[in-house]
């Protein structure tokens, strides 16, 4: 209850300091562009219908599977045993925030994409549709939601996701020495204050002048508002949006450092 509480307020406090999601009051040239051409697209995409036809399906399984979870748990119950529909009611991220995620990978066109947190595999699904040339690098540390996940990839027939089952501290550094980019990081796993901010040290490391990082559940808990708030002082960071869903960080060195706070 307190954590909703939380949240709450902090819903509240977003929409009395954000911007028009229109892009009234932007004078950046570059977020008011990614505004008009990116968050406002109201167009659909070929990839769209089958991922959704997923979800539909997660939604209605019943089987009770068993989570093995390393991160801050579920706010919805403490129980290790779940059915699949509900953790696709709780833990999928919702189709509106996917697509836009969808539409920043076409946008941006990265080669090599990393999602912390795979949950059951539809988002990862809308990153590797968004661009079938990039390298898509998903970690999942329950192993009986990787394997779900798994079939869902399968299913859909994306060949370029390497899913990575297993504790995040553990396997993040080893496929991080075998990648010389991170262009573009989703970052959805481990809700918890000195999990994400060490790991946006490790991808730091190797991010580029036109990487961007998107870091979902920026409200939900204080410790995870602390660490958003922390990651946009960085010096290497010169533009950050904040959505309140999720919140997108940039590099670019061209541009003025500023953060901005938009409805969407």
């Amino acid at each position: 209850m307190q954590q909703k509480l939380y949240q709450i307020k902090q819903y509240i406090k977003h929409l009395r300091n954000a911007k028009s999601r229109f892009g009234h009051g932007v004078h950046s040239p570059f977020v008011y562009e990614l505004i008009e051409q990116v968050f406002n697209h109201q167009g659909r995409y070929y990839a769209f219908h089958k991922i959704e036809q997923v979800r539909e399906q997660l939604l209605k399984e019943k089987k009770i599977i068993t989570i093995e979870d390393f991160g801050a748990g579920s706010s919805q119950t403490k129980s290790n045993k779940r059915a699949i529909s509900d953790i696709a009611r709780s833990a999928l991220l919702q189709k509106e925030h996917a697509q836009l995620l969808f539409r920043l990978v076409n946008r941006f066109r990265p080669s090599t994409i990393l999602e912390l947190g795979t949950s059951l595999g539809t988002t990862t699904a809308y990153l590797a549709l968004a661009r079938k040339t990039a390298q898509v690098y998903t970690f999942e540390g329950s192993p009986e939601i990787s394997r779900i996940a798994k079939r869902n990839l399968d299913y859909i027939k994306l060949k370029n996701v390497q899913l990575i089952t297993g504790p995040f501290d553990k396997k993040l550094p080893l496929a991080l020495d075998r990648i010389e980019t991170v262009d573009f990081a989703f970052i959805d796993g481990n809700h918890t204050y000195e999990a994400t901010i060490r790991y946006f040290e490790m991808l730091l490391n190797k991010s580029s002048e036109r990487s961007v990082f998107v870091f979902d559940d920026i409200y939900w808990s204080e410790g995870m508002t602390k660490a958003w708030k922390q990651i946009i002082k960085h010096p290497k960071v010169t533009i950050s949006i904040d959505l309140f869903r999720m919140g997108i960080i940039f590099f670019r060195p061209e541009s003025t450092k500023e953060d901005f706070i938009i409805r969407f």
